[in-house]
């Protein structure tokens, strides 16, 4: 039986997820940006928090662990072994290729290092479910602050090599604006166009616009499009790292 996933809007721009596996009543928590909301999703359904799991150390990822943990003191915690160091206390550390088993169902750790070194995403083949947290975002990516282009560009190959019905839940309800980017480096994208007007009327009713399919962001999500897209960038037969990596640049002074 799938997870039964809830989105958790968090702080101004972060989301937090829950996975629930109903077989068992086990809990999983994906990043902890602040506690309040997070305990009342737990509390208003009745659900016991078995694991936590840490994507990577940024704060707005992990500051509401310790009062999370008062609440549910049992919960594990799970993360990059790597880069145990800046994660909190780990009482499960994995690498790439690792399980991590919530009641009936088995989550795989994929490294998308790149974002920050030792990021990690959480892969529920059977639920359908990818939780990305800063790695492959809603039309976007996560900065690359520790890493480099050709990392970042191999670690979304990665999760674009997932199956086409994978669900992403990503980090950050920055769609919209990354939509207008996407836009303007890939404007004559119909699938894009029609993906701004839907996420336009989300926003507009305070509809989150996370999670989103992989098959969306393989079609819309210009990270993801960079061979596609080196035509129009004057880079025909560079590189797909290289293309990304200028795709990358001009977001970051967008």
């Amino acid at each position: 039986m799938p997870l039964q996933i809830v989105t958790i809007p968090c702080l101004t721009d972060n989301y937090a997820f829950l996975a629930h596996d109903p077989v068992s009543g086990e809990t999983a928590l994906v990043d902890v940006p602040e506690a309040a909301p997070i305990l009342a999703a737990l509390s208003d359904r009745g659900w016991r928090l078995s694991h936590v799991l840490i994507t990577h150390h940024h704060a707005d990822h992990v500051q509401g662990l310790d009062e999370i943990l008062a609440a549910h003191p049992g919960a594990l915690v799970v993360g990059h072994a790597a880069d145990a160091a800046r994660l909190p206390p780990l009482g499960l550390a994995l690498a790439e290729g690792d399980s991590v088993t919530v009641g009936s169902s088995t989550g795989t750790v994929i490294d998308v290092s790149g974002h920050t070194i030792g990021h990690i995403a959480y892969h529920f083949p059977d639920s359908a479910a990818a939780f990305t947290a800063d790695s492959l975002m809603a039309l976007g990516c996560g900065r690359v602050f520790e890493g480099t282009m050709p990392m970042m560009w191999a670690s979304l190959s990665k999760l674009a090599a997932l199956p086409f019905d994978t669900i992403v839940y990503s980090g950050h309800e920055y769609t919209e604006a990354n939509g207008r980017f996407a836009l303007s480096v890939d404007p004559d994208n119909p699938d894009l166009q029609a993906r701004m007007a839907d996420i336009r009327a989300a926003r507009a009713s305070g509809t989150p616009t996370v999670p989103s399919s992989l098959a969306l962001e393989k079609a819309t999500n210009p990270f993801l499009r960079a061979p596609e897209l080196a035509a129009s960038l004057d880079m025909t037969g560079a590189d797909p790292a290289e293309v990304f990596g200028e795709i990358r640049r001009r977001k970051d002074s967008f």
